[in-house]
């Protein structure tokens, strides 16, 4: 049965890391994905969770019901910069240290290399994974990876074939709605092409910045590299949700008893009680409408 998660994110202003259960609970959701939190694994710093912390999370999660499939760190391995990229590869395997405390077996994650230097970003990814890997697979985790907008790799298609030459089962793609457009719109070919490996599904909508012959934003000066994307609500921007799900009926995902729906609203945080029913009764709905 699909797993239907929520991201936190838009409650880390106003509660504490460990009322997170109670409050995903208290809307409804089974399931919680982990995002970078100062509590814990901040962005692209050492984790801050020690033992007890970690042991209070796991209580209190229990205690609500509520389940952690995946965490979700930001970390810079694909930094051209060594000396970033090493520190990365510390801070990653701290991590791993707390996915293997609380029981979490996968981790949902991106490349964050530079898109300006994209050779040398790959090849600090690789090299990351030279040493990470190893230990991922000997705890027996799943290690997930999202094409972020501004990375050194954003399409899709590409990014697939990135992580398809680690020649890992380890290894997987994260599909994020709210990057279709940047992925190169391409569901229908990339998510059949990926397969078995996709291994996380991120439920949020944004709108087609190529509309409007590229003048859907207007973003100042002229041909600055800025990426620009939102997380609405499904329904209020450009992706097809329902050409989604049918694709991931198709494909087998729907089916797969590890398969992971994430509802991650960032652009609704002063409405964040209403949307988080809203997504997760709207994601139930598309899963149940699902057609191949």
């Amino acid at each position: 049965m699909v797993r239907i998660a929520l991201d936190p994110t838009p409650f880390h202003h106003d509660y504490a890391l460990l009322d997170f259960p109670d409050v995903v609970a208290r809307l409804g959701y089974e399931h919680m994905q982990l995002t970078p939190h100062l509590d814990f694994t901040p962005f692209f710093r050492y984790p801050k969770a020690n033992d007890g912390l970690v042991a209070a999370l796991k209580k209190r999660s229990a205690d609500a019901g509520v389940s952690i499939p995946a965490l979700l760190p930001v970390q810079r391995v694909s930094s051209p910069d060594e000396q970033l990229r090493q520190t990365a590869v510390k801070n990653f395997n701290r991590v791993i240290d707390l996915c293997v405390e609380l029981g979490v077996p996968v981790i949902n994650t991106e490349f964050s290399g530079r898109p300006e230097l994209q050779e040398e970003s790959e090849a600090a990814f690789y090299r990351s994974m030279d040493e990470l890997l190893p230990r991922i697979e000997r705890e027996g985790l799943r290690l997930n990876f999202d094409p972020h907008p501004d990375d050194f790799v954003e399409d899709g298609l590409e990014a697939w074939r990135v992580l398809r030459g680690l020649n890992s089962k380890h290894v997987g793609f994260v599909y994020v709605a709210s990057h279709t457009f940047h992925y190169g719109d391409r569901a229908e070919t990339l998510l059949p092409e990926v397969g078995d490996s996709l291994g996380a599904v991120y439920a949020a909508d944004t709108f087609d910045h190529h509309r409007s012959h590229g003048l859907r934003y207007i973003s100042n000066p002229p041909g600055n590299a800025a990426r620009i994307h939102q997380h609405l609500a499904i329904g209020d921007g450009d992706v097809d949700f329902a050409g989604l799900f049918s694709i991931l009926k198709g494909t087998g995902y729907l089916a797969r008893e590890d398969a992971l729906i994430v509802s991650n609203v960032f652009a609704e945080d002063e409405r964040a009680d209403e949307v988080s029913r809203y997504q997760l009764q709207t994601l139930r709905e598309l899963v149940a409408g699902a057609s191949d």
